[in-house]
C-alpha cells in the first residue's frame, strides 16, 4: 500500500497553485488540514505564498513540524505530524540551490556570511550577505568591508 504523502500526485482538493511544468517531489499532511508541497521549484506551505527554493535560508526539522527561515528573515512555522519524504526532500532542494557559503571574519566582534544561491532559469547567481548577532549591516566601513570579502570571493569562485 502506498501512502498518500509518499505520492507525486496531488489530491483533487490540494489548495496548491502550481506554475505550468512544476513537478511535485513530495508531500505531506500537515497538523491543520493543509499540505506541505516539495516542488522541484519551491516550497509550498499552506497559507502562504510559494518559497522558491533559492529564497529559503533555512529549514528545520523537530519531532512536531517544519521552521523555515527565508533569506529575508522570515519565519515560517508548519506542524508536520507525519513527514514522511519531506524533510529529505527539504533538504536536499535548499542544499542544491546552494553554490557556495563561506563565513569571512570583519572584526573582532564577527563577519558575514556569504552565499551565493542558484536561481533557477537565470545566468547568474543570487548573493545574501548575513551579519553575525551583534554587528549593525547599516554601518558604512562593515558594509565596505564585507562587499570587499564579497568580491574577492566572487574573483576566487568564479561566481
Amino acid at each position: 500500500m502506498r501512502l498518500p504523502w509518499g505520492s507525486r500526485s496531488l489530491p483533487a482538493d490540494a489548495a496548491v497553485t502550481l506554475e505550468p511544468g512544476e513537478r511535485v517531489l513530495v508531500h505531506a499532511p500537515t497538523g491543520t488540514g493543509g499540505l506541505v508541497v516539495v516542488t522541484d521549484r519551491a516550497l509550498h506551505l499552506p497559507d502562504s505564498t510559494p518559497l522558491p527554493w533559492h529564497h529559503i535560508d533555512r529549514a528545520h526539522w523537530d519531532q512536531e513540524g517544519l521552521t523555515v527561515t527565508t533569506t529575508d528573515g522570515t519565519t515560517h512555522r508548519v506542524l508536520v505530524p507525519t513527514p514522511g519524504r519531506v524533510p529529505e526532500a527539504v533538504r536536499e532542494r535548499v542544499t542544491s540551490s546552494i553554490l557556495v557559503s563561506r563565513h569571512i571574519r570583519l572584526t573582532d566582534q564577527g563577519g558575514v556570511r556569504l552565499v551565493a544561491r542558484r536561481v533557477p532559469q537565470k545566468d547568474t547567481a543570487e548573493w545574501d550577505l548575513h551579519f553575525d548577532p551583534g554587528l549593525n549591516p547599516t554601518d558604512p566601513g562593515l558594509r565596505a568591508a564585507a562587499d570587499q570579502a564579497l568580491e574577492s570571493l566572487r574573483r576566487t569562485m568564479g561566481v
